[in-house]
């Protein structure tokens, strides 16, 4: 005898599975900047330096004077002169009016005013040292700055964000079957 069989045929569900992904775009643009930079303002204050030098004494040794320091010393010889010839003269007087007091005045005067004055002579250096006079005065030299700040504008922009969601779609892509056959 034959026993009958059930033959069955399963066919399982099967699940389609698709994603859209999100998607994020940030793009940032750039910030605007100006920067400004006013020029400094400098100013120099001087004074220069000052070197004298003054070798009139030395010319005046060497007998190389001008013709008014010339003038100026003939005159301080002269009146220097005058006051000796009269210290002399007053002196010379003064021995005369006391003749009784014995001596000889009048001899003593006439040898003292014959004679000439002893000669000088020395050793001289031409011109003598130090004779020129150096005056330096130093200069100076005042530097003001004015600096000024830098003018920065900044403008700056929002980040552009752009979102989009994601999806996940499930789908049954196969249906679940059972096919049962009855073989005999």
């Amino acid at each position: 005898m034959r026993v009958p069989q059930l033959r069955m045929e399963a066919t399982y569900a099967r699940l389609a599975i698709s994603t859209t992904p999100a998607r994020l775009d940030i793009t940032q643009p750039p910030a605007e900047l100006t920067i400004e930079q006013p020029p400094a303002e400098m100013n120099i204050a001087s004074v220069p330096a000052r070197l004298t030098i003054d070798q009139s004494r030395a010319w005046a040794a060497m007998n190389n004077k001008h013709v008014f320091e010339f003038i100026r010393d003939g005159a301080e010889d002269g009146r220097q002169a005058v006051l000796n010839y009269i210290a002399r003269t007053a002196s010379q007087g003064d021995e005369l009016m006391r003749i009784e007091n014995g001596g000889n005045p009048i001899v003593d005067q006439a040898v003292v005013n014959s004679e000439a004055p002893p000669l000088e002579f020395n050793i001289a250096f031409v011109p003598p040292p130090f004779s020129v006079k150096i005056g330096y005065e130093p200069g100076r030299l005042d530097i003001d700055w004015r600096i000024q700040p830098p003018r920065i504008d900044v403008k700056r922009h929002e980040p552009i964000i752009r979102y989009q969601r994601g999806a996940v779609r499930i789908d049954l892509a196969q249906r679940p079957s059972l096919h049962i056959d009855v073989v005999i």
